[in-house]
């Protein structure tokens, strides 16, 4: 296709013509929009179809048990276990959770210093390992008059320790033991069973159990008031006598026990 103009040139006028433009651009031009907004809506359509890559949520973090108690303050084992009575003995064993707590008393005198308290458990684990023949002392924790609370068995103060303390129920059980003798007419010291409350609103915290509440053990052989098999439902924070034909802890520390539990429950941020 031409384009003619005229000029006028010393008089003369002259054809000048422009070069050609073919008519398919033209066309193409003429459609350029209509191709642009096409292309557009062609692109639009395959992102909506498209599958978009969203970050994937965290994964929910298991939460832990509503109530529960701060660690009290806790002796460990080397401030009593010196290198005199240092001896080999197994691994310690353990339990899955610890979900009752039981009171004992150590039945040794009460007249005793607390700062002679670790001379005092030393004995009790020398009566234990040597005269009993056990495999270290018993209880998992030990508590004297001024309420120090003092590591006991072997194992770890976090961790669920299978003790000795309570016979057919030592599994999943955790003992404190009241360094003195509480029976009918002794003053218990609040210190005392206040760390009591403590130790035993702690320890039952990771299992989710209410100190005020009750439990069930399987007995684990036919030396307690069970036989073994036995499910038997006990207090979350009960008294050495309930499993064991005993007077352990003693009728001043059986009586403080009710007391124990509300205290261990508020420490726990129970109502």
């Amino acid at each position: 296709m031409w384009v003619f103009t005229r000029t006028r040139r010393h008089g003369r006028t002259r054809r000048r013509g422009r070069r050609r433009v073919p008519r398919a651009a033209l066309a193409l031009a003429a459609c350029l929009p209509g191709v642009v907004v096409g292309l557009t809506l062609l692109l639009c359509a395959h992102a909506v179809q498209s599958p978009v890559a969203l970050p994937r949520p965290a994964a929910p973090r298991a939460s832990a048990p509503p109530y529960q108690a701060a660690q009290p303050r806790i002796v460990p084992r080397s401030a009593w276990l010196d290198a005199t009575v240092r001896r080999t003995q197994p691994p310690p064993r353990y339990d899955d959770a610890v979900v009752a707590v039981f009171v004992h008393h150590t039945d040794s005198p009460n007249g005793y210093a607390c700062a002679d308290a670790p001379e005092v458990i030393r004995r009790l684990y020398a009566g234990q390992t040597t005269g009993r023949h056990w495999d270290d002392i018993g209880y998992n924790f030990l508590v004297d008059r001024c309420g120090t609370i003092y590591e006991g068995r072997a194992g770890g103060i976090e961790r669920a320790v299978t003790g000795a303390h309570a016979q057919g129920f030592n599994h999943r059980t955790a003992g404190i033991a009241a360094i003195g003798t509480f029976t009918a007419g002794i003053p218990v010291p609040r210190a005392m069973t206040d760390a009591i409350a403590a130790l035993a609103a702690w320890k039952l915290s990771p299992a989710g159990v209410d100190p005020r509440a009750v439990t069930q053990l399987v007995s684990s052989n036919g030396h307690s008031r069970y036989p073994a098999g036995a499910v038997v439902t006990l207090p979350a924070v009960a008294g050495h006598d309930i499993g064991y034909p005993t007077n352990c802890p003693g009728a001043a520390l059986t009586a403080m026990l009710p007391d124990i539990r509300d205290t261990a429950a508020r420490l726990q941020g129970r109502r």
